[in-house]
Formats: C-alpha cells, structure tokens, sequence
C-alpha cells in the first residue's frame, strides 16, 4: 500500500501514533510540522500530511492547490538542509508524496523513518536540551534531559557500549566474590576443561569483560558490566556507576486484592543485589510458573526443560542485556497467574519490524550479553525473539507480546501462560463430555500430559466433587500441573461460580462445586 492508499483509508478514520495532519491553508506549519517530524523519528516514524484540517473530529481537504504544494515541498527541503532548523534531513525525495484527492484538492505526505538508534537524537535548533521530541498516542512530548542523554549514551553504542565504561576509584573489593565463584562454577560446568578455569580471579574478569584496560589512555580497572554482574549493591548504586539500579521481582499469586503481591525481591540489605544473584534467584520462580509435560529421557529420568523454559529464560536474559541502567527507572519482573511481565527501561535499539523478523541483533551492553552467552544464556545472533516464539507456540499459548512505552522510555515483554482464556471459558462451559471412570487422588504422574486448559479445569471439577477436601498439592500431582497451575484454574472457577470455598484451609475447610 502506498502512501496515497493509506492517507484515502486513515482519513475515513482518525489520527493516530502513526500519521498526523496538520492544515496549511494559511501557510507551511513550520513549528508545528518539524515538532511532529522530530517527534516521529524519535519514536516509531510514520507520516505527515499537510492540506487536511479538522472540524468535529472529521478530518477534511483544505483546499490546497497544486501550486501551495510545490511552495511547500521547496520550503520542506530548505528548512531540512539548514541545521538551525534541524540536525538531519532523513528524507530522500521518494519519501515526500503528492496527492490529489477525488475533489481535485491536493496533499503533500512526508513519509518520516524511526531514525537508525546511531543517529538520535532528532532535534530541532543547534541543541538537543529543550528541543527534543517523542510521540505518545497523538501527541508530541518534550524529551526530559535524561531521556536525550540515554540517546547519545545508545549512539555511541558502536564506538564504545555504555557497559565497557571503566570505573573511577574501584577495586576487587567491590566485586562479591560469592557471586562471582558461583559465576565461575556454572562456567566450569559448561566449558569442562577450558584453559580459562585455570585462570586466577582477576584474570578471569579480565577475559571475560568485568575488567579491562584502555588502550589510548593505559587507564585500566572494573568495568560497569562487570559491577553489574559480580558487584555488591552499594558499589553497584555508587553515582560513579549506576546509582538507579534496583531489580525489582513481583509475585501476584492472591485473590485477595489487599495484598499487593504474595512474593518480593528487591535490593532489601539481605543479598548482594547483582545481576548474577537476581537473575539466579528469580530464575526458578518464573519457570515453576510453566507446566511441565512429564516425559522420559533415554535414561528413563524425568525431562523437566521444556521449549518453554528456554524461551523464558531467553527473555529473561534478553531484559537484562537490553535495559538502559544509567537513566531513572528499574527492571521489574511481575509474576500473575496468566502472564509473566518483564520491564526495562530503555528503548528498542531496531524497530519492531527487524526485531521480528529475526537476524539483527544490536546490543546495548554487549559485555554483559557475552558474559551469559559464556552460560549458553542469550542468544547472539539476533534470534532470541524466534526462540521466545517457538516455545509459546510449542505449548499452544499468544505469541509473546514486545511494546515500547514513553515518559519514560521503557520496554515491556509479555509472556501469557494459557491459550485464549476467552476460547477457554466457552470451552469449559459448553462441555458435554462425561466420563465412566471417576479420577481419583494419587501420586502416580502420567506418562504424557495432553488435556487442555478447559479440560484440565473440568477435571479439577470432578476430583474435587468427590474429593470436597483435596489439597491443591494433590491436584497438582493428579493433573501434571503445578500448584501455581492449580491456583490458576481454581481463581478462574470461583470467578464463573462454579467452585466456592466453605472454611479456611487450617480449620477443615472444603470446596463446593456449583452445578
């Protein structure tokens, strides 16, 4: 669809994120359009077209004529080309588009790129401070000052990544050497009998990127990558390094809307709060939320990773590699029933359409990517997205969801863990099957776990129907569920009435089902 196409169809709706309209009967919006330009090449692109007004929240020709047109065309590219206007053009000549509407009035669209992440910022005057902007929904916003730094921190990205950068004043004594042994036994483990499990500590961060030496400068010590990784919190939030930083993990696993979440963890004095010990201990937790199929390995042993589990762990990793740690703004990881969230500041260094697409890969701190892929954590080749993707699709679940968000700058990954809850519920509540062989509570697991979501809820039913005081342990052994799986299926029961519960589970409570 060309540009035209799209401006016949857009003006049948309304204005978006992605194409604005400003009128220009009464001359070249010049303040308005280059506010919108820099707005669009920061953010996602998308189109200006100028010749349409608005009257009732009906966009409408102004009636430009074929001459205004090419007044305003030569007006764009002189403005372009004059710095004090903006720092680049962007444009080529195929991007600017001439069209004559069925009532014989004429438009001029400017197809605006996102500009390549080495290029941002895109600012109007000769400084960037107070003339910077970004698009929000259909607006324009002025960038904060850090917003502005964080894109020149991402532009230099090429020449040297923001995690390289060596540190004033530290020393090994910064480093948490429990951590960093830990790191060390997981490399041990991966690379038997590598020449680099020889190497002394010091050594060791050296080859790995936690330490090193300039050459221009012969300055030399601890990287930001290797605090991130190895150090102790209070030399981690030093301004010298990231004083932001604070990963933050939520559990949301209560029906009970007083509390706010049913498991925390977060720099709170009790652990060395690195990179390395919350990706370790968070870990576990995300993937206990996964089902695992049981299954037998050739040596009869119970296979518990899944195409799931890497690809969790894969996004997981990809939100750490990725965040931005030098602005405003923390990783959070929210755990809920039917969905994992994984936030970080920052912004896409490529576009959703390369991110998807698969074989590009731009990294905002390759130091710290390099010490996971040390871990077989991480994929190097720009295919992570692919390997997030195929475990979803592997277990019948929504393809992962990535959105950029704004004021502030943040990248958000969502991860649900049911197939369509929608399909599901008029599943389950449409079921006519019945069965001859009541289930009963045991521990023997089945061999393979094939039941659906709806058919998995319709047999916590039954089981629960003759046995009112069955423990959500049990139905998790008898289902080939966790127990995070069963609490998920209870909650959504007790939402369509169908299950109530009479009692606590200290007093002898019970379960009621509602036919």
């Amino acid at each position: 669809m060309n540009i035209a196409e799209q401006i016949h169809l857009k003006l049948q709706l309304k204005e978006s994120s992605e194409i604005e309209y400003k009128s220009a009967a009464g001359g070249f919006p010049k303040a308005e359009f280059w506010r919108s330009f820099s707005a669009l090449a920061n953010t996602n692109g998308g189109t200006i077209v100028l010749g349409v007004k608005e009257k009732n929240h009906k966009f409408t020709p102004d009636g430009l004529s074929e001459e205004l047109i090419a007044k305003y065309r030569k007006q764009f590219w002189d403005d372009a080309h004059n710095k004090s206007c903006v720092n680049i053009p962007l444009l080529v000549e195929s991007d600017i588009e001439e069209i004559k509407t069925d009532g014989g009035q004429y438009l001029l669209a400017f197809r605006i790129p996102r500009a390549q992440y080495d290029l941002r910022p895109i600012h109007l005057t000769l400084t960037p401070f107070g003339h910077t902007y970004k698009r929000r929904d259909e607006g324009d916003y002025l960038c904060s000052d850090d917003e502005i730094k964080q894109m020149y921190s991402d532009a230099n990205n090429m020449r040297a990544s923001a995690d390289s950068r060596i540190l004033r004043g530290y020393s090994i004594d910064d480093i948490d050497i429990p951590t960093l042994h830990q790191y060390r036994r997981a490399y041990d483990i991966k690379h038997e009998n590598h020449p680099w499990t020889e190497l002394d500590d010091k050594k060791f961060l050296e080859i790995i990127g936690a330490y090193r030496k300039d050459r221009a400068t012969s300055t030399e010590g601890f990287t930001v990558a290797g605090m991130l990784m190895f150090g102790k919190t209070n030399s981690i939030t030093d301004p010298e390094c990231c004083q932001e930083f604070f990963p933050d993990y939520r559990e949301h696993l209560s029906d009970d809307l007083q509390v706010r979440w049913t498991n925390r963890i977060y720099p709170d004095g009790t652990w060395e709060a690195n990179l390395y010990q919350f990706f370790t201990r968070v870990l576990p937790l995300l993937q206990h939320a996964l089902p695992v199929p049981f299954s037998l390995d050739n040596n009869q042993m119970r296979n518990n990773t899944t195409t799931a589990h890497v690809a969790l762990r894969e996004a997981f990793a990809n939100s750490l590699i990725h965040a931005a740690y030098t602005v405003r703004g923390n990783i959070v990881i929210d755990r809920y029933f039917d969905r994992i969230v994984l936030s970080n500041p920052g912004t896409m260094l490529i576009s959703m359409e390369e991110y998807y697409e698969g074989g590009h890969s731009v990294c905002r701190n390759p130091v710290i990517q390099k010490m996971f892929v040390f871990l077989g954590i991480g994929e190097k080749g720009g295919t992570g997205a692919d390997v997030i993707a195929k475990g979803w699709k592997d277990n019948g679940w929504s393809i992962p969801t990535v959105e950029e968000k704004s004021n502030p700058d943040r990248i958000e990954t969502c991860l649900k863990l049911e197939r369509n809850i929608k399909d599901t519920t008029e599943t389950s509540a449409t079921t006519t099957e019945t069965t001859t062989k009541t289930p009963t509570v045991t521990t023997k697991t089945p061999t393979v776990t094939t039941e659906t979501p709806a058919d998995t809820a319709e047999t916590i039913l039954e089981i629960i129907s003759n046995n009112p005081k069955v423990t959500a342990k049990e139905l998790a052994t008898t289902c080939g569920i966790t127990e995070d799986g069963v609490a998920y299926h209870i909650k959504k029961l007790k939402q369509r009435g169908r299950l109530i519960r009479i009692g606590g589970s200290r007093n002898g409570g019970e379960w009621k089902v509602v036919e």
